[in-house]
């Protein structure tokens, strides 16, 4: 884990994501406020075909490092892929589609961590 308590694989899943050139990549820390899953890592996508590139990059590399995914769904239409990890789960969206879901605002209340080019900064709930 860093120091922040965000783990190494979560930070890896949202450097992953700005590989391919994701917007909006964050993780929102449900632990205390889920008993699903630890963590949401969210990012977003411009198009179909880039939100498809996005989760299969993460899905590839993470697949190196020894974790995969127990259920991959949405991978193929390109408007929300989801890769769940059982500990955390990564929603990578089509903007149109984030936005009508603001999964967010949902979990408003849940400590989120930004990344933008490789540097992740944690932020309190607002």
């Amino acid at each position: 884990m860093t120091s922040e308590g965000v783990p190494d694989v979560i930070r890896r899943a949202g450097e992953l994501a700005l590989e391919r050139k994701a917007h909006d990549v964050m993780a929102l820390d449900l632990r205390g406020i889920n008993t699903a899953t630890d963590f949401f890592v969210l990012a977003s996508g411009s198009s179909d075909v880039q939100v498809k590139a996005i989760a299969d990059h993460i899905v590839d590399e993470l697949k190196k490092e020894g974790h995969r995914p127990d259920h991959v769904e949405g991978v193929g239409g390109g408007r929300w892929a989801l890769l769940d990890y059982i500990d955390f789960v990564v929603h990578v969206f089509h903007v149109q589609a984030r936005e009508f879901y603001q999964l967010e605002s949902l979990w408003g209340d849940a400590p989120r961590t930004e990344f933008a080019d490789g540097d992740a900064s944690t932020e309190s709930p607002e």
